[in-house]
């Protein structure tokens, strides 16, 4: 179920192969190799896709217009961290620590029905809060105060950040932590999943503003603003719409780089060029 994807269609292309050339049948050691260098394929595209979620995560953030969903508790939680009012840890690091408990409210949810693979939503969740952390470096240069230059922020990090999604669902992985407690809820409770999904949304909102009374005295529109309703719509419609033109990124998956054989070939041109 977890990493079915590129095992399976790596699987196909070889037996295609074999009744292509007569029945021939390809070595097992290298269908292993042929299936690890597409299960490498496909995550190096994982951690892509990770990278532009937060980097469209980021400039919501930075628009100042209130920040998308998933980011709204961690970036309450660091601006009390900048006033003393909590540890003072940045907003991937906050956003690793939320991961982490969504995991573990997963397990407590599913009990014996929790796959012991969906653990591997910490590490996605690790990465996505350290490039987070960088994104946000890098759009720090193009925070502007006036409201025009932040709406175009906003709506340009929403579309960026569906581009993200969009990218992620393709690539079969684990699920994020967020999307996880939601199936997980909706397993349980046997509700349907976009249902489901508004109320966790909802409640991670209402989360967010009450950490921001109970922190900071006061609701941070910084936070949770016009521009975190505008991302509870937006987003999910141009993820639907972006997703059915991202044929080429499935052709992209569906490669299987020759990692041995570019290595080789490295290696033997590295070995030429010092003789």
């Amino acid at each position: 179920m977890v990493f079915n994807r590129s095992m399976k269609e790596t699987e196909t292309q070889s037996t295609a192969a074999a009744e292509g050339t007569g029945g021939y049948t390809e070595p097992k050691s290298r269908q292993r190799s042929r299936r690890l260098a597409s299960f490498l394929w496909q995550h190096l595209w994982l951690l892509v896709s990770l990278f532009v979620m937060t980097f469209g995560v980021a400039l919501c953030i930075q628009s100042r217009l209130g920040s998308g969903v998933i980011s709204a508790i961690p970036f309450v939680m660091s601006l009390a961290g900048e006033v003393d009012r909590a540890p003072g840890f940045t907003v991937g690091e906050y956003t690793y620590m939320m991961n982490a408990l969504l995991v573990g409210l997963q397990i407590l949810v599913l009990r014996r029905d929790f796959e012991p693979a969906q653990l591997l939503q910490l590490v996605i969740g690790f990465f996505f809060g350290y490039l987070l952390d960088m994104n946000m470096a890098l759009t720090s240069m193009v925070v502007r105060e006036q409201l025009l230059w932040q709406s175009a922020m906003q709506v340009v990090g929403c579309t960026i950040l569906a581009v993200g999604i969009a990218m992620e669902i393709r690539c079969g992985s684990v699920t994020m932590p967020g999307e996880g407690i939601t199936i997980a809820i909706s397993r349980v409770s046997g509700s349907s999943f976009p249902k489901t999904k508004v109320i966790v949304d909802c409640v991670m909102v209402v989360t967010a503003v009450a950490l921001s009374f109970a922190l900071l005295g006061h609701w941070q529109w910084s936070v949770v603003g016009p521009g975190t309703l505008f991302a509870m719509v937006y987003v999910g419609m141009m993820v639907k719409v972006i997703g059915a033109r991202l044929g080429w990124f499935d052709r992209l998956l569906g490669y299987t780089p020759h990692f041995r054989r570019y290595i080789y070939g490295l290696a033997r041109f590295v070995y030429k060029q010092e003789r």
